[in-house]
């Protein structure tokens, strides 16, 4: 496997490689990175779909990306998936993959028009004092001190961050600026998460900084993460052939290590309560999705709070990895993610509006009609004075096809769940969900006398508890997550977001999406490069672009400096002075 860039690749068809004759697959977990790998296995390994087979506990596809319309309890989205231009592996594949809402379309073409048609920005990022505009201004408001802390971390070496926290290396400076207001509720970061992390998004998403505080960076699908990504690419590997095998929960993959090499020779499972195990050879190739950030979660109701039943480490998931993880050190440290709930944990809610009483107070927010069909809020909305720091979204409507009409399905997550909230005065995770109502409607500037009543007869609100959520931001070292295809393997490949790869960020589609390409164009040696990761980072323009909006379009030459650093600074400019450099620099406005 190799990185490639530019079109020459990307718009090559690879031949089929001689290694895939007579392989089969065995992939573990129906989540997007093994539905993308058996998509990559038939359309560039040359694989029959007959010989591909997803193996998934529970009884529908898809793993973290799901959209439901429960029977007893309503519409259920544990959450959104935001995307952007530069998901190369995902795109990548989605051209191919034809539409089911547009006639001879792929999903792209459909997800290019809409995104076209209707491009998302946000007209008003963060409230406080219920409902008001927390007049941001669209600014990071950092100090000049704070942006060298964020300067420090964007420039420091990988190794020098293993297992330091993000509070290691940022100061309360930093955190009193609407970049880490934006930075942490957009992304879900908490300051004791791993600073690597922080590093590799800074660098990752680089090219969109400008486009942080109006979400204008972000794109979103016309419909739910399920009904838009997961349900056609299921439908193209049902075309093909593919096995999908549900309620089976695999246990274990036993491995020989021989000199050089790592094969997998047995899957042992659950299937209908029975233990069962298959046989494997070189020929049958084992995908196995480690972990899980949705492992264990639970869920409410209107009248009901959600009631976790597992403790650090539990879920099927992680004590596979556990089981896989013993047998040799390549094979990653689980415990590193899974040991700690209290610090991965929080909690989300989907709210269904019955009718149109709540959804004034959330047009006056957000300046749209959110029955428009159009873009609504333009991503979430953070109520900034919020104790459970409460961000909320509606995306364009219906969310859902079954959606009633006149109902709007929107989503609320708090990141802190165990501080009492500021209407309703409990922990968010002791609440139902008609409270998590309650305390939504007190921060959209509903009056106190009528939040009963909405939410009682105007809502209905189903919430979740997700213990895992946040593990794969937790603090980490070289080795803690498996290569995709680790040294020496013949016949496996780890996928998803606790597989490693060099540059890509987790929390993603695309992490997710680029494991399941880079296994499979690894283990069948494709003559075809993988779309490396979009390399603004290396790019000066970007990084003049960034350094310059990161500091609300003041000049890098108004920095408070040292006397000697004003002194080399204004050498230096003369030194470029009627240069392209000067010129460049000028266009970007940091001189």
């Amino acid at each position: 496997m190799y990185y490639s860039n530019g079109n020459y690749e990307a718009f090559a068809r690879p031949r089929t490689p001689k290694k895939a004759e007579g392989k089969s697959a065995w992939l573990v977990g129906g989540g997007l990175a093994s539905l993308s790998a058996a998509a990559f296995l038939i359309r560039d390994g040359g694989i029959p779909g007959e010989r591909i087979h997803i193996l998934e506990e529970s009884p529908l596809p898809g793993g973290a990306c799901d959209g439901i319309l429960d029977p007893q309890l309503g519409f259920v989205i544990r959450g959104g998936r935001e995307m952007e231009d530069h998901y190369e592996c995902l795109w990548d594949l989605y051209r191919s993959i034809p539409s089911l809402e547009v006639e001879n379309a792929s999903v792209l073409d459909e997800f290019y028009w809409l995104n076209k048609d209707d491009p998302n920005f946000s007209l008003n990022r963060a409230t406080l004092n219920q409902g008001e505009s927390a007049e941001t201004g669209n600014r990071f408001g950092l100090s000049d001190a704070a942006a060298l802390e964020l300067m420090a971390l964007f420039f420091a070496k990988d190794e020098d961050l293993y297992n330091k926290t993000i509070d290691e290396v940022f100061s309360d400076e930093f955190y009193a600026s609407n970049f880490w207001l934006y930075w942490q509720t957009m992304f879900a970061f908490e300051k004791w998460h791993s600073a690597l992390e922080m590093k590799l998004y800074l660098h990752r998403f680089l090219h969109h900084i400008g486009g942080l505080p109006d979400l204008s960076a972000l794109k979103f699908t016309r419909f739910n993460q399920y009904e838009s990504l997961i349900l056609p690419l299921v439908e193209y590997l049902k075309k093909e052939g593919v096995q999908f095998e549900y309620g089976i929960k695999v246990t274990n993959v036993l491995f020989h290590f021989l000199p050089g090499k790592k094969v997998a020779h047995r899957l042992e499972f659950v299937q209908n309560g029975q233990p069962r195990s298959r046989e494997l050879d070189e020929n049958d190739l084992v995908f196995v999705t480690n972990g899980s950030c949705t492992e264990g979660a639970a869920l409410g109701s209107n009248d009901e709070t959600p009631r976790l039943t597992v403790e650090n480490g539990q879920g099927s998931s992680w004590e596979l990895w556990k089981n896989l993880a013993v047998q040799n050190p390549a094979f990653g440290n689980p415990g590193a993610f899974c040991s700690d709930i209290q610090a991965t944990k929080w909690e989300s809610a989907t709210v269904t509006l019955l009718d149109d009483r709540i959804a004034s107070y959330v047009q006056k927010i957000c300046h749209r009609d959110p029955y428009s069909g159009r873009v609504v809020t333009g991503g979430i909305v953070t109520a900034k004075d919020s104790a459970w720091l409460m961000s909320w979204t509606f995306n364009r409507q219906p969310h859902f096809k079954a959606q009633p009409e006149g109902q709007l399905v929107g989503w609320i997550y708090g990141l802190f769940t165990d501080v009492p909230g500021d209407y309703v005065k409990k922990p968010m995770r002791a609440c139902t969900g008609r409270e998590i109502c309650m305390e939504w409607l007190y921060h959209l500037g509903v009056p106190v006398e009528d939040i009963a009543s909405m939410a009682e007869n105007s809502a209905n609100t189903v919430p979740v508890m997700m213990p895992y959520i946040d593990a794969f931001f937790m603090p980490r070292a070289k080795g803690d997550r498996p290569d995709i295809v680790p040294e020496g393997a013949v016949n496996f490949a780890f996928l998803g977001q606790f597989a490693e790869t060099a540059r890509d960020t987790i929390f993603t589609t695309e992490y997710s999406m680029r494991t399941g390409m880079e296994a499979v164009y690894t283990l069948l040696d494709i003559d075809r490069g993988v779309p490396e990761v979009w390399g603004s980072t290396y790019d000066v323009r970007a990084l003049l672009d960034a350094a310059v909006k990161l500091r609300d379009g003041r000049k890098l030459t108004d920095m408070e400096l040292p006397l000697m650093g004003r002194i080399a600074l204004k050498e230096a400019l003369k030194k470029i002075e009627g240069t392209d450099l000067e010129k460049l620099l000028r266009r970007y406005n940091a001189i």
